[in-house]
Order: structure tokens, then C-alpha cells, then sequence
């Protein structure tokens, strides 16, 4: 049995079957992006009138709960996502966690869940990277995936917000995420669904908000698309998202290049790859903005020339170039089905920040195994 040490608010309970070092590297060799998962996982508890109780970094498997727990009838499930990776010079660093833990918070008080501290919270992420570390690949373009999720666990039936809950964290190494290289994509533009509404839980990162999404996914598949493009629930007209992940246009405007996102309503996710570009696009000299943007505009500007590039950016790929637009009403190509300059010098920049190839000004990056 591995020895259990403990802090104030953390027991770490080693797995005494964790994987060999020939075993991780097989599983490590072109893992699936979410496939694949370390040894270990922390579980902290929540308890009305209690508070979050003492957490455990554990052996990772299942869990057990009721079939009455809430989660399972009324959907109280949130997540987020993070990534920690090798640096240049051997040490491993996290991407902006407090970021993440700020966006939980959000997410739970949408739900009516209790917030996590995010001491707690970072300190998890420090555990558990820590106790794993030895999965942390080490090329550009991989890294330690970080999944933090919060459940209601209460097991009953009447409809109202869990009295307990769970805060788990695991992690699983990924691989680049386009292995033959970044291709842009085919989007598909529905007019039959949205994804939220004002009022709703767009800016939250909810398991429903998911779960609604699939049919769309499924209806661009059938499109021969690779992801849909969400519009605004009012007018449906302007652009908010492409799948689950935040869209950038590119235009040249009087010889000045500007990288344009749609802004933030409270429909859409607030995403922290897309804060981090909006700054590096103002550090490599484009004029970055947030402002709606219609699909007559976006098809209109392509046309004319001032459009010239469109990708999405989210955690998992970085960067996804939009080469080919298709709806109801038309398609059309963007930069010629190919990846544009500008999608490449920020994913570029970003990933040389994240690997410690490049000064980090912000003070995103944070040290968790020196």
C-alpha cells in the first residue's frame, strides 16, 4: 500500500496500481484527445450546512452515487477545461487556471450550486498535476488535459438544487490535436436550433448546454460539415459561436489588419483561449474588437474581399481555421479553403507562451512542477 500524506484540506491516498513507465508510454503514444487518463483523480465533497468537506487525490475510477442523485433528473452538472504543459525548460506549467476557476464559480451560481474556493480549486490542480506529472508529454501542441467537473449528488426527487454535491478533477494527456497538421474546417450555419437564449445559460459551461447541441452536430454531419455555426435565438441572424468553441473573423480594413469576435451577450461562453487572443492579436499589432456580426455581413465581406480569414479557438484545438462555409441559403470559401496568416501567427504565439518558448508578459503561465 503507497504511503497517504495529507494537507488541511487534501488527503493524497497514491494508487498502488498505478500504470508502469512501459505501460504509460503506450498509452501515451497518439492518445485520443479525452481517451486516455492518468492514474489519478481528486474528489472533493459538498454538504449543505457543512460546507466543502476535506478532499482526497484517489486512484482514478468510478464513482458511486443513487440512481436518485439530481444530476441524474434535473441535469445540476458543470465542467471546465485547462491544460498544463512541458516547458522548454523541463518544469510544468498550468495556462491561466485561476481563469478557469473563476468561470466555474460563474457556471455553479447559475446552477445554483455552491462555489468552489478557488484556493481549493488550484490546489487540486497543483495535486494532481504533481502526483501525474510523468504523463505530461512533451512536444509543442501536447499536453496534460485538465477536466474539473461539479455534480448534485443529493438522492431525491423533488425538484430543487442539490444539497450535495461532488468537485472532481482528472486529467488525461493529449496529443496534438490535429495529427496531420491544422485543416480548416466545413461549417454548417443552422436556422433549426439555437444554442441559447437571453436570460439562459449560454454563458455558463453546463453539461445541458452540450447535450442541446448534438442534434445541430448531427444535422451538419448530414450537411457533410464538420461543425455548426450557432446564431442569436432573437433575430437568428447574428453569428455567436461554431460548435463549442468561440469564432474569429479577419479583416483588412485600410491597410490595417482587424480581428473581429462576436461579443459577449450573456449567450455566449465567455472563453478564456479567446481572451488570451484578443490580447496576443493586440501584442502582434492587429486591432482586435468584439461586435456582432451577421452572416449577410460575413458572406458579403468575403465576397468583397475585406473578409479574409475565420477560424474558432477553444482549449482542445487552439485554433480551428473556417475554410468552407454551407446553409440553407448559399456557401461559400474563405481564403480559399486554406489557413490564413493571421490564424497561424496567434496559434503559433499562443502555443510558444504555453511551452515556455516565448516571454510571458501576462503572467498566464503558472509553475507547478519546478
Amino acid at each position: 500500500m503507497n504511503p497517504v500524506t495529507s494537507t488541511s484540506t487534501l488527503e493524497i491516498c497514491p494508487s498502488d496500481h498505478a500504470a508502469s513507465p512501459e505501460e504509460r508510454a503506450k498509452r501515451m503514444t497518439n492518445p485520443r484527445f479525452g481517451q486516455v487518463f492518468t492514474d489519478h483523480m481528486v474528489v472533493i465533497p459538498y454538504k449543505e450546512g457543512q460546507g466543502w468537506g476535506r478532499g482526497v487525490l484517489k486512484a482514478y475510477g468510478p464513482i458511486e452515487m443513487s440512481p436518485a442523485s439530481s444530476v441524474l433528473h434535473y441535469g445540476q452538472a458543470i465542467f471546465e477545461g485547462f491544460k498544463a504543459y512541458k516547458q522548454k525548460d523541463g518544469s510544468i506549467a498550468s495556462f491561466r487556471p485561476e481563469a478557469n476557476a473563476q468561470r466555474l464559480n460563474k457556471s455553479a451560481a447559475r446552477l445554483a450550486m455552491p462555489e468552489l474556493p478557488e484556493a481549493r480549486f488550484l490546489e487540486a490542480t497543483r495535486a494532481l498535476i504533481t502526483q501525474d506529472q510523468a504523463w505530461v508529454p512533451g512536444a509543442v501542441g501536447e499536453s496534460l488535459y485538465m477536466r474539473p467537473l461539479m455534480i448534485g449528488t443529493e438522492p431525491a426527487l423533488g425538484v430543487h438544487a442539490s444539497s450535495e454535491y461532488l468537485f472532481i478533477l482528472m486529467a488525461s494527456p493529449s496529443g496534438a490535436y490535429f495529427s496531420g497538421g491544422v485543416k480548416p474546417v466545413t461549417v454548417w450555419i443552422s436556422d433549426d436550433y439555437v444554442r441559447a437564449a437571453p436570460g439562459g445559460t449560454g454563458f455558463a459551461k453546463c453539461a445541458g448546454n452540450y447535450a442541446a447541441s448534438l442534434v445541430a452536430q448531427r444535422q451538419a454531419k448530414g450537411e457533410g460539415c464538420d461543425q455548426v455555426v450557432w446564431l442569436d435565438a432573437i433575430h437568428r441572424e447574428y453569428i455567436e459561436e461554431m460548435g463549442g468553441m468561440n469564432i474569429f473573423f479577419v479583416y483588412q480594413e485600410k491597410g490595417e489588419t482587424v480581428v473581429v469576435t462576436p461579443e459577449l451577450t450573456g449567450t455566449l461562453l465567455p472563453g478564456i483561449t479567446r481572451d488570451s487572443l484578443l490580447q496576443l492579436a493586440r501584442e502582434l499589432g492587429f486591432r482586435s474588437e468584439e461586435r456582432k456580426i451577421s452572416v449577410a455581413e460575413w458572406k458579403a465581406a468575403v465576397a468583397e474581399g475585406r473578409m479574409t480569414e475565420a477560424f474558432a479557438c477553444g482549449t482542445a484545438a487552439v485554433i480551428t481555421p473556417v475554410g468552407h462555409v454551407k446553409s440553407r441559403q448559399g456557401e461559400w470559401l474563405v481564403n480559399n479553403g486554406e489557413t490564413g496568416p493571421v490564424a497561424a501567427k496567434l496559434r503559433e504565439a499562443l502555443l510558444n507562451l504555453q511551452h515556455g518558448l516565448a516571454p510571458d508578459s501576462h503572467g498566464w503561465m503558472k509553475t507547478i512542477v519546478g
